[in-house]
């Protein structure tokens, strides 16, 4: 009989550590390539716990556990996670080294899989907990698994050729330059095992995990230019064979541990963010150098050539024109009452396939309305499904993954009445026109060369600061090439957050995302994003390089919500130019009613 509570769950997980002569286990949301996505076959955290988040993990001990999640997901873990049976921790303030010292056993021997972690994590949580004696053992399997007993697989599907013409470059030449970094380095090889350079290195794509076109897969690039790849011999066609050629030899993905073990007296690179523990243990029981380096293909992966810049032009072109109709749909059928936070997901998805090259969606729709709104990183379900009350604030994050492009869009709207009585209230508008001059001055700021992240947050967030309110996520992330919506190295978030990045160098022809938003828990969120590339700035007599953003994404902002008092000429001048060039670029696709109501969305201030 299948295990329905995850209450039986834990329990049943509780006997299978006393087997296992363990005090505890530390069950994350990762999986072999610490993907920030994962497969269903590794969603290990959600059976657990029931915790549906993209970021968290659990601590189980014999008699006590907990939970740990950053501010995205502070209101959610509460909703969907039983605090009878789990304690809840925010990291940064709480780790779980000191939660470790603090509630498990002198001397207890605390589980973990060491392919689910990085090296960074074990040491550090080791140095954390040693005082009280405790220490991490990595387990044989994983226990989660012995006691999953409907565990899905891992996924079969084929792997596919990405085409030069969207990838801009041919994979021989990206192979190369990887294999000039490792000369220069003086390295024998690099392991490649985030999913996300594997299909940007290879140029090819895969159906393996949700809303993010990766193959289950792992390389290692030898620095005379050829490659191995690891994948699952059912996912290799005589296409993706011939697209490879002979410089890549493939091998079935069971093969990648026993390939370490050959590797004596190599040196070998290995990105710590991506290569788990378990690829370090491997290649030190070679005898091979395993030294931690950042992977090769990030920045290259992070930086767009022309191609995929022209290309993510216009896929938010085509996804601005969808946009626009579910915006439409929207305005015209919620205030009749009726439309549910489902509704909208599924008008919206339809309206995205409607353009005929819709692949996915690149993350799952965050519909919320009302008090939904408040919760970041809401996903609504059969359960919370909630209505979409006419005179109430309904918040839209959304995106498509297209050949040529991956969006990313929020759109926060009033629903009226309709009778037209419903009015914002006037903190409705204050806090929507605060987030929005946070936003402006976001994109149109111009910065030194070499200037982070995490040195430009405070221009999206002084506006909510000046009224004592502030929003609990990051400002903005990178963004793939029909690849990972979220990509680092960038980012632009608080410098003291607990995601990497904020101290990485903006390049020119980076995508990230710009999206500063106010919460009132229980009440109302609002959130405005679009995406951004950096670019250069020709400024005269500028002492130096200098680099500013160029939008992306060309979709009206609801002007129901704007408190024009609050913006100064200079902000009114971005916002017209901003909704001339959104009726540009969407009117050649739209008629009728749709363009009717665009045009009327994008007329000046």
């Amino acid at each position: 009989m299948l295990m329905q509570t995850h209450e039986a769950r834990l329990a049943a997980l509780r006997e299978e550590l006393k087997k296992r002569d363990l005090d505890g286990f530390v069950v994350p949301i990762s999986d072999e390539h610490m993907s920030e996505y994962i497969g269903s076959y590794a969603q290990r955290l959600a059976w657990l716990t029931g915790f549906g988040g993209s970021a968290g993990a659990a601590i189980v001990l014999r008699d006590h556990a907990a939970m740990f999640v950053d501010g995205r997901y502070t209101i959610q873990v509460r909703d969907q996670v039983d605090g009878k049976l789990y304690d809840y921790c925010q990291i940064p303030q709480e780790s779980m080294g000191k939660w470790l010292l603090a509630n498990a056993p002198e001397g207890a021997k605390i589980g973990y899989d060491a392919w689910l972690h990085t090296r960074g994590w074990v040491e550090a949580t080791s140095n954390a907990v040693a005082k009280k004696g405790i220490t991490l053992v990595a387990t044989e399997g994983n226990p989660v698994d012995s006691v999953w007993q409907d565990r899905p697989e891992p996924s079969k599907a084929q792997a596919v050729v990405h085409r030069d013409e969207y990838a801009g470059r041919s994979s021989a030449e990206k192979r190369s330059e990887v294999a000039d970094w490792l000369k220069s380095e003086g390295y024998d090889a690099a392991v490649i095992s985030a999913l996300d350079s594997i299909a940007w290195l290879l140029n090819i794509r895969g159906n393996d995990v949700d809303r993010t076109p990766v193959a289950l897969s792992y390389v290692i690039a030898h620095a005379d230019g050829t490659a191995e790849l690891f994948i699952a011999s059912e996912k290799v066609t005589p296409e993706l064979e011939k697209h490879l050629g002979n410089a890549v030899t493939i091998r079935e993905r069971t093969e990648f541990e026993p390939a370490l073990a050959q590797m004596k007296d190599k040196t070998v690179s290995i990105d710590p963010d991506f290569g788990v523990e378990a690829i370090f243990q491997a290649l030190e029981t070679a005898g091979a150098k395993p030294v931690s380096e950042r992977d090769p293909v990030i920045v290259p992966k992070a930086v767009k050539n022309e191609a995929e810049q022209q290309g993510h032009r216009d896929a938010q072109a085509r996804d601005g024109a969808a946009l626009a109709k579910f915006l439409y749909w929207l305005a015209t059928e919620a205030p009749k009452g009726g439309e549910t936070e489902l509704s909208a997901v599924a008008a919206l998805r339809a309206f995205r396939e409607e353009t005929g090259l819709l692949k996915d969606q690149s993350f799952d729709t965050i519909s919320a309305a009302g008090p939904h709104a408040a919760i970041p990183h809401y996903r609504v379900d059969e359960e919370s499904n909630l209505p979409i009350a006419p005179g109430s604030i309904f918040l839209c994050d959304s995106g498509g993954q297209y050949l040529d492009g991956t969006t990313d869009i929020t759109r926060t709207v009033w629903i009226g009445t309709e009778d037209g009585s419903a009015e914002p209230t006037p903190e409705h508008k204050d806090r929507f026109t605060r987030v929005l001059k946070g936003h402006i001055a976001l994109a149109m700021a111009r910065f030194p060369d070499g200037t982070s992240g995490g040195q430009l947050d405070a221009l999206a967030r002084q506006f909510l600061w000046q009224a004592g309110v502030d929003y609990a996520h990051g400002t903005g992330h990178g963004v793939g090439s029909y690849l990972g919506v979220h990509e680092g190295p960038q980012r632009i978030a608080k410098a003291t957050g607990p995601q990497p990045g904020t101290g990485e160098p903006l390049r020119a022809g980076m995508i990230l995302s710009n999206e500063p938003g106010y919460y009132k828990g229980g009440d109302y969120g609002i959130r405005i994003e679009n995406l951004v590339l950096t670019v250069a700035q020709d400024i005269p007599g500028a002492e130096g390089d200098y680099l500013g953003f160029d939008t992306l994404t060309f979709v009206p902002i609801d002007r129901t919500l704007v408190d024009t008092d609050l913006l100064t000429a200079e902000e009114i001048g971005w916002w017209n130019r901003y909704h001339a060039k959104t009726l540009e670029i969407l009117a050649p696709q739209l008629s009728g009613d749709v363009l009717a109501f665009v045009e009327d969305a994008c007329r000046p201030l």
